[in-house]
């Protein structure tokens, strides 16, 4: 039997040994343990082939050359006369990879890191960047203040040389800050730093931005706090020498030491420019926020520069740089200001195009651009473009990018890419909402119909308290001039008792058309007219529709309906400022709506609404904003018919509560109620001038009504990133009070019947309020809104309501 020599032997490639080598001429090659691996493959990867001569040399490449393919963890190079002989051990095959104990780290992030590493099912395990990996998650969550996490790889073999892989965490808690202290500091104190961190020793409840375990980023993003809170004030030398960060010996706290070097405030002496001015140096110097002798400030130097950014920006120069260079005067304590302003080359755009409006029409996106092609870049208009494309409510998201032409140096092309969201749907099915209680309704409504950006509805409803049929349709690019064109054709059937009014029905049916007209980029003003008739019956005649039944006397018939025939015109204006049609976070909207019935009309009288949102994003990334709302109406009669003062027509009233104006309050019921004259006289207060009432719980609205809401928008608790734009969460106070300016209040006997519920109704200091938390969902199946709510200042006669719930509609 031959006798095998050993050339070359080496585990895990860490050692090398050789004992016997000598050259000789290789005859034959065998590769043996091979299992997973095909030999051809092996055998590709071998620098040495049959016939070539080798030695000790060519025998340490083909090692390395077999380990750096991935596949072995155990190589031997052997000589069996005039063969090569490979023995090999596989590494074993990932069958499987499986996470426990991770709650800081989300699985799909692990399993990208990990395919990044090449760790993947049906892949070779490599036992070093398995400890490569183990050691970068520590690092980690070392940077968030988990100084006692252990990240473990737990291999099991399997048969056929497989293993499961199992990543074991144990992450611990994140250390607290102990202490934060400050050497070096003169000018300002360590409470006055202490308050520019996010990071604390002690948080207060209400602030929902600071925290007071150590985390390593935000430590980085404190300091720079600081250094911007000493720039603001003119320490344009302020610089953090030293940062020493120490741990307890249990690893739950951490020690914060920063020393500073404060430096001298300094005056700001001038400010010049230089570079690259294309004309503009005036401009640039009437945007200078310094007159001589202010205090430096960073934060107005700063915007300096963006400020000429954006004036280039809007020149057609893309990529402008704006650079400030301090020029000290150390003995007096003067700084000069020399800006440098590199304008770049021009550039035009080439192309727009549009991503992701897989149902949208390009057209319809289109007409919403004023960046217009082969013109010079404007960076206002694009993101003009971009607000108008997210105002208009068909999409989730939006996003511009500017992508240079290749082979130019002065052209781009812009690509907004879009995410369309549910804008419609053909309906049929069974709804409910504790205001309409079971609804069924069937249609389609279409805010984007066909990717036209038309609006088209045909519905049918039928709830607890209407029944409707409505036909609409809006082109809001009637014309090239962006007139909008619309109408509307209903037919409704109302029941008021079921809607938390006093009794009476309303069956109506009419039409409208409404022109619109847009006065720039964010004001739109629209006109219509339309013609309403209405039957109304099963009226309760109590004192506060008195006046008005008496001016109507003559449109009544014998059953005791009041029939009217009205033409009305409408006129509104809207201002729409926000950053988004759907859940926007910042912004302003604004909308005065009047109507008014022209004279002739059976019932003449007028109407105005003013509504207002206000959205402040409290932090940068818009997690946290705080919402303003308000509404304030009016509305009357106005002539006379028959000598009697026309009055606002009780059906047109306003009202208050529900999930739209006052949460924790059931719908309508929040306001005046109807007051009768007492049947029996005055005899409990005999000898009286005064009308004798009795009051009831009937909610019977005001001709007048103010609401107002304060609303923080917080991030919702276990909701993943790609839900943020289709889920709110909210905190919320509502406040509202509805009056009635007709109203004659007479003090009566507080015997009265009723005497609970009797108060000034002309009164608008009589309000409601609630607090409460609210959740909105854009479902597949349209807006879900749910809010829990309890009232905090109510009247007698008021009906309350903990949970809301409603599908269809966005408060």
């Amino acid at each position: 039997m031959a006798i095998k020599h050993i050339l070359f032997a080496s585990l895990l490639a860490t050692s090398v040994s050789v004992n016997g080598a000598e050259n000789f001429v290789v005859q034959d090659i065998r590769i043996e343990g091979l299992q997973r691996v095909a030999l051809g493959a092996a055998l590709l990867k071998m620098p040495v082939r049959i016939g070539d001569t080798v030695d000790s040399r060519d025998i340490s490449e083909i090692i390395n050359a077999l380990y750096k393919s991935g596949n072995f963890e155990d190589i031997k190079v052997l000589r069996d006369q005039d063969a090569l002989v490979v023995r090999v051990r596989e590494r074993p095959t990932i069958a499987s990879i499986s996470f426990s104990g991770n709650s800081a780290i989300k699985e799909e992030q692990l399993q990208q890191n990990l395919d990044a590493s090449g760790i993947q099912i049906g892949e070779a395990l490599d036992r070093t960047t398995l400890s490569n990996i183990e050691k970068g998650l520590e690092d980690f969550y070392y940077s968030v203040g988990k100084y006692n996490a252990k990240v473990q790889a737990v291999v099991t073999p399997l048969p056929r040389n497989r293993s499961d892989l199992k990543f074991v965490f144990t992450e611990g808690v994140s250390a607290t800050i102990k202490q934060i202290n400050f050497i070096g500091n003169e000018v300002f104190s360590d409470d006055e730093l202490l308050s520019r961190f996010n990071l604390n020793t002690e948080v207060s409840w209400w602030n929902f931005l600071a925290d007071d375990k150590y985390q390593k980023q935000i430590l980085a993003a404190d300091i720079e706090a600081l250094r911007s809170y000493y720039l603001d004030r003119g320490f344009l030398k302020f610089k953090v020498d030293t940062t020493q960060v120490s741990i307890s010996p249990d690893k739950k706290g951490v020690y914060i030491t920063l020393g500073i070097d404060e430096g001298s405030a300094y005056e700001v002496d001038e400010v010049k420019f230089r570079g690259q001015l294309i004309g503009k140096e005036q401009q640039f110097k009437d945007m200078v926020p310094f007159e001589p002798s202010d205090i430096y400030n960073g934060s107005r130097v700063t915007s300096l520069e963006e400020s000429i950014k954006r004036e280039l920006g809007e020149s057609g120069y893309a990529y402008p740089q704006v650079t400030t260079i301090p020029e000290f005067d150390d003995e007096n304590n003067k700084v000069s200001l020399v800006v440098n302003v590199e304008s770049g080359k021009r550039i035009y755009v080439r192309d727009i195009r549009f991503t992701g409006n897989n149902s949208t029409k390009d057209e319809v996106l289109r007409r919403e651009m004023r960046q217009m092609e082969s013109s010079w870049l404007n960076s206002r208009a694009i993101e003009t473009g971009k607000g108008r494309l997210n105002r208009l409510g068909f999409f989730e998201t939006v996003d511009v990018q500017t992508v240079r032409v290749p082979g130019t140096d002065d052209q781009v092309d812009l690509v907004y890419q879009v995410k369309e969201a549910n804008s419609g749907s053909v309906n049929f099915g069974v709804g409910y909402g504790t205001e309409s209680g079971v609804s069924f309704q069937v249609g389609l409504q279409q805010d984007n119909f066909a990717g036209s950006g038309d609006k088209v509805g045909i519905s049918a409803t039928v709830n607890d308290y209407s029944k409707s049929l409505t036909l609409d349709y809006r082109d809001p690019y009637w014309n090239l001039d962006g007139v909008s064109f619309g109408g509307q054709v209903f037919y409704n059937e109302f029941e008021a008792s079921n809607a938390g009014i006093i009794d009476y029905t309303d069956e109506s049916y009419g039409g409208s058309l409404t022109w619109g007209f847009p006065v720039d980029e964010l004001n739109y003003l629209e006109f219509g007219g339309g013609y309403t008739h209405s039957k109304l019956g099963n009226i309760k005649e109590y004192v506060q529709i008195e006046k008005f039944l008496q001016a109507q006397d003559k449109n009544r018939d014998s059953d005791g309906n009041l029939i009217t025939d009205d033409f009305h015109l409408t006129a509104s204006w809207t201002r729409n400022n926000l950053n988004r049609g759907r859940f926007p976070t910042a912004g302003n909207h604004q909308k005065l709506y009047s109507k008014i019935t022209i004279p002739g009309s059976d019932v003449q009288y007028f109407r105005a609404q003013y509504d207002v949102r206000q959205y402040l994003p409290l932090t940068k990334s818009h997690n946290f904003t705080l919402l303003f709302k308000g509404r304030l109406g009016y509305g009357n009669g106005y002539g006379q018919t028959d000598g009697n003062d026309n009055l606002l027509p009780f059906y047109e009233n306003f009202y208050a509560g529900g999930f739209s104006t006052l949460r924790g309050f059931s719908q309508n019921s929040a306001g005046p109620k109807a007051v009768y004259d007492d049947p029996n006289g005055c005899a409990s207060n005999p000898g009286t001038n005064n009308p004798c009432y009795s009051a009831t719980d009937d909610s019977v609205g005001g001709n007048a009504v103010a609401l107002a809401s304060l609303e923080l928008i917080v991030p919702t608790p276990f909701a993943s990133d790609e839900f943020r734009n289709q889920v709110r969460t909210s905190i919320f106070l509502d406040a509202a009070s509805v009056w009635d300016t007709e109203f004659s209040y007479v003090s009566q006997d507080p015997n009265m019947s009723g005497a609970e519920y009797y108060y000034d109704y002309s009164d608008p200091t009589n309000y409601r309020a609630s607090v409460g938390v609210a959740l909105q969902w854009m479902s597949p199946m349209g807006p879900l809104v749910f809010s829990l709510a309890t009232p905090i200042k109510e009247y007698e006669g008021d009906d309350t309501e903990v949970f809301t719930f409603t599908i269809g509609n966005t408060f």
